[in-house]
């Protein structure tokens, strides 16, 4: 599957001799790009800035210290709890997004150095069914944040996803609570957690861990939200501001910490892991909590 749209090219500026696919044409400024020249630049129009979706691996890259990542868990795919099937039978599509995408699963998770610094990652994909949480990401997703406890290292996970996965009903629900949890003994581990929003954020994970984190970073122009932009106007029968569920607009509601090129996320979060982690592990003791008082129940 391809990251890019064609550009689309008037007759008249069509030229025979020219093969197809070798340019991309950027929605914002209209710049034409040469393929290999975005690909070398992790999908980020060089004048515009403007960032195309990139695949997890293309992430990995851009983010981590070179050769540095090391994947865990890549067994961990999706079951079929409930034996759905609507016009075409749940493991089919399973199948068909695996062979589509060239993933296991809406997931990669490992272990890897940012800046020198060993971290616990977890970076979705959304081109494995539109990155939907089911059980085998919510649950790759928490061995990554179990993994980070255990090796006394700081939690990145990157967000892209549409959501809960449809057809695995309250197991996928179920991981909203299940990666929450685990945040809270990565939060009580003393461990930072940096979460990163992509191009979309929506959903479960939004709900869940995606908005979690200590430091919560955006990409320009990233979808973020729960539910659509039509549901919550039918809903609260209210006009929505422009560009409500952008990362522009959470930043300036406070949701947002940064927004953050694609092309400095590695050095902004070698930034952030020098700040929050220079110190060696330690874990919190947890202090029992004090009983309320309650008055004695007096008699009538």
């Amino acid at each position: 599957m391809t990251h890019f749209a064609k550009p689309k090219l008037s007759p008249s500026r069509k030229r025979k001799n020219i093969p197809e696919g070798l340019w991309t044409k950027c929605p914002v400024s209209g710049e034409i790009v040469f393929n290999k020249d975005l690909e070398a630049n992790f999908m980020v129009v060089p004048k515009s800035g403007y960032h195309f979706p990139i695949g997890c691996r293309e992430r990995i890259r851009s983010m981590v210290d070179e050769g540095s990542f090391e994947e865990f868990d890549a067994a961990v795919k999706s079951a079929d709890p409930l034996k759905f099937v609507d016009s075409t039978p749940y493991p089919d599509r399973i199948k068909r997004y695996e062979k589509e995408s060239g993933l296991p699963e809406a997931v990669i998770c490992g272990l890897a150095r940012v800046g020198g610094i060993p971290v616990s990652l977890a970076v979705m994909d959304f081109r494995f069914c539109g990155g939907a949480m089911g059980a085998a990401v919510g649950e790759k997703i928490t061995r990554a944040i179990e993994r980070a406890i255990r090796k006394k290292v700081p939690c990145i996970i990157v967000s892209s996803s549409g959501g809960a996965r449809m057809q695995e009903g309250i197991f996928s629900l179920m991981q909203m609570a299940k990666t929450s949890a685990a945040l809270g003994r990565l939060a009580q581990a003393g461990l930072p957690y940096l979460s990163i929003l992509t191009y979309p954020t929506t959903g479960g994970v939004t709900a869940s861990f995606a908005t979690l984190g200590d430091v919560i970073l955006a990409e320009p122009g990233a979808l973020i939200g729960f539910a659509g932009a039509r549901v919550i106007k039918e809903t609260t029968k209210q006009t929505l501001p422009p560009g409500f569920q952008t990362a522009e607009f959470l930043l300036k509601h406070g949701l947002v910490d940064q927004i953050v090129s694609r092309l400095e996320m590695r050095d902004r979060l070698t930034s952030l892991l020098q700040v929050l982690h220079t110190h060696k592990y330690q874990a919190r003791k947890v202090p029992t909590a004090t009983p309320f008082p309650v008055a004695a129940a007096t008699s009538a």
